[in-house]
């Protein structure tokens, strides 16, 4: 076992199913909010469940079954259970692979990065970019991030590839500056594994150093739930990152537990509203609703606020309504390698002229 992983056992149930509201029941239990120290902290919890003899005989055999259910767990959203399957197996021997051919992609400089842009609804100008991991694997091609990016968290290995993603952004805006007028600032998505690094603010800024670029043109996109596990820890790495002139945004929110009112303790500059309430308007009176009001909270806040998931004109002009500052999705373009990017930058600029 993990050291965040247990092993619950029960030997005295009717039938399988029954350990169901078990599980249920710890689910529950651990998404309620703990208070440590006076701050409320939130976890969450996957559980896979597997039953003797049917899922194993042994001990070490029925761990490796519950095991295979809870990455299913994981892999299903988190914070719920799942009981073991046969084709799990399957589902666990490719998971297994993809781990192996990971360990080795970094070193044979695998990984590389694409653009997706972000625009300005007041002059249609791209305002920046955020940078997304891609995988192009020898035999498979382009791997989708839903297959590898929470292996990459749960290994650990989620560490030198995000410090590889600071260094290659940080070398790509240094490669702009040779020849753009005006360099977009780039977005990366830290991890909680990142956040909690030791020493992540020092890494950051020797990185950016040494590359020779604005750190100004830097930005860290965090969940809600990573703010929320230790709010004080994250208070102080991000004021540091912030010190050194680095830009810091909320992704995807509305999907955690968070309030803006909360959120203003930390040093923030932008909030980024999920796709979810964008995708229905504006037509969905509740979506809209929502998000004319998270859109005024936040400028109350001073914060810049970015719609994500803009797919129609109809987004567009609803957000334009409700006084939203930019938009990213696939109106405006899809993730961009760094060559269609300049490209891109010209065509805006000369259509905001």
């Amino acid at each position: 076992l993990g050291g965040d992983e247990f092993a619950v056992v029960l030997p005295r149930l009717d039938a399988l199913a029954d350990a169901e509201a078990t599980a249920a029941r710890i689910v529950e239990a651990l998404a309620r909010p703990f208070i440590l120290q006076g701050q409320q902290l939130f976890v969450s919890a996957s559980v896979g469940i597997a039953g003797y003899p049917e899922d194993g005989a042994t001990a070490s055999a029925l761990l490796k079954s519950a095991d295979t259910a809870m990455y299913g767990a994981k892999n299903s959203g988190r914070n719920n259970y799942r009981f073991y399957l046969a084709e799990m197996h399957a589902n666990a021997a490719q998971r297994l692979q993809i781990e192996t051919d990971l360990h080795l992609a970094l070193e044979r400089g695998e990984f590389e990065l694409h653009y997706q842009p972000k625009l300005r609804l007041d002059s249609g100008a791209v305002s920046g970019f955020e940078a997304l991991l891609r995988w192009r694997h020898p035999e498979r091609g382009l791997v989708s991030p839903l297959e590898f990016i929470s292996i990459l968290e749960d290994t650990g290995m989620i560490l030198p590839v995000g410090e590889w993603v600071i260094e290659e952004v940080c070398r790509q805006l240094g490669e702009w500056a040779l020849t753009l007028d005006r360099v977009p600032p780039v977005a990366i998505n830290l991890s909680a594994r990142q956040l909690a690094q030791p020493g992540l603010p020092e890494t950051v800024g020797a990185i950016v150093a040494a590359a020779g670029i604005d750190p100004r043109l830097l930005e860290f996109e965090l969940t809600e739930s990573m703010l929320m596990t230790d709010p004080e820890a994250a208070v102080a790495i991000l004021s540091q990152l912030k010190a050194q002139g680095m830009r810091l945004s909320v992704d995807d929110f509305g999907t955690g537990y968070s309030s803006l009112a909360y959120l203003k303790r930390f040093p923030l500059d932008a909030l980024k509203i999920d796709r979810t309430f964008v995708r229905d308007l504006p037509t969905d009176g509740d979506d809209a609703a929502i998000t004319k009001a998270v859109i005024s909270l936040a400028h109350s806040l001073n914060l810049k606020v970015v719609a994500e998931g803009v797919e129609t004109i109809g987004h567009v002009r609803a957000l334009e309504a409700y006084q939203c500052d930019e938009i990213q999705g696939y109106y405006v373009s899809r993730p961009l390698p760094p060559q269609a990017c300049v490209a891109l930058l010209a065509e805006r600029a000369a259509l905001a002229a």
